[in-house]
């Protein structure tokens, strides 16, 4: 990368910068944004597809002019080279947690119990096509010391607990990273060029057209450094319009041993290299001309130890190698390179169909982490080191006053297909998420994309009555928690059932004036927590200790216009 960069001429650089002044709206709304992210989706069912051309499985939304408090340069040599600024709306979020860690998708935001808070703010500067947005976050948690893996199960328990501990980087107890802090947050430095951007950001990411969840990248851990391509709208042709990031990045181990109970770690954690993980990472998004509504996408990623990785192109850009695993075997039929080298990858396809005028929309996305040996490998068993999810969204009109029923669902599974008991793979046993090598696909302890927990799924329904950003409504959400770890431990175990977390939620969003306020309310039933037994229960009559808890989330966002 060094060497690239001593090929740069600044002296033709300059003259780009004078010659070349785009008009471009570019303050980049964060991904996964309270009530607005969902406000502009419901918009694209309620007016068209025009009314937010982004598909939605890259998210690029920018915050729109009338969110901004923008500096009025009117007429002066500063309004002809293109400057502009503007203060970015402020986000504060506190979560709580009662009897036990719960929820996910908050920016970094460890599960664990007790309260949490995070805050974001920022201002965003335009000079022509270069654009700058810096906006940091601060984050805190309490850390309340909560029941979590107990520590009396027999030696063949702990070592399936171990198995995914050992293969991934997702410890119960993140404290250790420090209570507060600050990152750099949803800051970014490009330049755009037309429909194309390209420059550093710690952005978080979202590929896929999931609501809640996505099988690659969310706004679940916190951003990461990378050098990025993509399209900042889409990019229309005679074909249709086309959407895309390549991205090449730095990922993090936490560094922390997964069990809270030291004598666990001492038997069975595997300790972490102490190195960084380099990630390439690729999303390609079609939504044709003939076919209104319709996206369809593919991505890939690859990650490795940074000691591990040579310094050929294609070390760089693994998301380009093949997809066969026939093609990494030499003629002793022994695999090299991918496999050697300790690469890690994973590859999703989606589709995402919007029908307007049926205020309507469907989606599904279907993911790989382990590469099919020859294309007749992938036909006859699709379901192998698979995940998927699917959901939707519909609107009833309730009058012409714009209020709308709203019914929205998503179902998530990462728990392996039976086809993992009875294949001969050195993958085996493995989950969404995990790797023997490259550990997890993770930053700093916490998943990037699924942020369930591992092998967990998920199934969740919203009714609620919306009108702009106003809403009340419920949420039912059913969990299922480590389903892989379960059978790999209890599969012959009568006594121990599965630990399956059910929930209901209270939904309440309102605008007042220049405040968004977002709230939600969960009261959770665990059955069967952490898959305990009661001390009541007997061979005969098994009955596994329950659980109840809280989940609270309280978002504001104060908008300066």
């Amino acid at each position: 990368m060094i060497e690239w960069c001593k090929l740069l001429n600044w002296k033709w650089i300059s003259l780009v910068l004078i010659f070349f002044v785009f008009q471009a709206q570019a303050q980049f709304l964060p991904v996964g944004y309270p009530i607005l992210e969902e406000n502009a989706r419901r918009s694209q069912l309620l007016f068209g597809l025009d009314s937010v051309p982004q598909s939605f499985a890259n998210r690029t939304l920018t915050f729109g002019d009338d969110l901004l408090w923008k500096l009025d340069v009117g007429d002066s040599f500063l309004n002809k080279l293109g400057f502009e600024f503007a203060a970015l709306p402020v986000l504060a979020m506190t979560r709580f947690n009662g009897a036990r860690p719960y929820g996910w998708g908050a920016y970094g935001l460890p599960t664990n119990r007790g309260f949490q808070q995070y805050a974001s703010a920022g201002v965003f500067v335009k000079l022509g096509f270069l654009r700058f947005q810096i906006q940091p976050e601060f984050r805190a948690s309490q850390f309340r010391p909560y029941s979590g893996f107990p520590s009396d199960f027999p030696d063949p328990v702990n070592r399936a607990k171990f198995f995914f501990w050992n293969n991934g980087d997702y410890p119960e107890d993140l404290s250790a990273l420090g209570r507060a802090g600050f990152s750099w947050g949803q800051s970014s430095l490009t330049a755009v060029f037309g429909a194309f951007e390209i420059g550093v950001s710690t952005r978080n990411l979202w590929w896929g057209p999931g609501q809640w969840n996505a099988l690659i990248f969310t706004n679940n851990a916190q951003g990461f450094p990378h050098l990025t391509l993509n399209t900042h709208k889409p990019a229309k042709t005679f074909l249709g319009n086309f959407e895309g990031q390549l991205i090449m990045g730095r990922v993090e181990d936490s560094g922390i041993l997964p069990s809270m109970n030291g004598e666990l770690n001492d038997r069975f954690a595997r300790p972490f290299s102490g190195d960084w993980r380099y990630l390439n990472a690729i999303n390609l998004i079609y939504s044709p001309k003939w076919i209104p509504g319709l996206t369809i996408g593919v991505t890939r990623t690859a990650q490795v130890y940074r000691e591990n990785m040579g310094n050929e192109f294609i070390d760089y850009f693994r998301v380009f190698e093949g997809l066969q695993k026939e093609q990494f075997f030499d003629e002793t039929g022994s695999t090299v390179d991918f496999d050697q080298e300790g690469v890690d990858q994973q590859a999703t396809a989606y589709v995402r169909l919007v029908f307007p005028k049926a205020n309507f929309e469907l989606y599904t996305e279907y993911g790989r982490r382990d590469h099919p040996f020859n294309w007749r490998d992938l036909t006859i068993s699709p379901e192998h080191a698979r995940a998927y999810l699917m959901g939707f969204k519909k609107l009833f009109p309730l009058d012409q006053g714009g209020k709308y029923i709203q019914v929205r669902g998503e179902m998530v599974q990462q728990t392996e297909s039976v086809n993992t008991y009875v294949r001969n793979t050195n993958n085996r046993g493995l989950t969404w998420h995990t790797h023997t090598r490259a550990r997890g696909f993770g930053n700093y302890g916490m998943p990037m994309g699924v942020g369930l927990g591992l092998s967990s799924n998920v199934q969740t329904l919203e009714l609620a009555m919306v009108e702009n950003y106003n809403k009340i409504g419920l949420l039912f959400e059913r969990l299922e928690n480590q389903q892989d770890f379960f059978y790999r431990a209890f599969l012959d175990d009568p006594e121990h059932r599965p630990w399956v977390d059910l929930s209901l939620g209270l939904l309440f969003d309102h605008q007042w004036d220049r405040l968004l306020f977002s709230s939600k309310l969960q009261f959770i039933y665990g059955r069967n927590y952490q898959w305990q037994l009661d001390p009541a229960s007997t061979p005969e009559f098994p009955r596994g200790q329950n659980l109840n808890s809280l989940h609270g989330q309280v978002s504001l966002v104060y908008l300066w216009n």
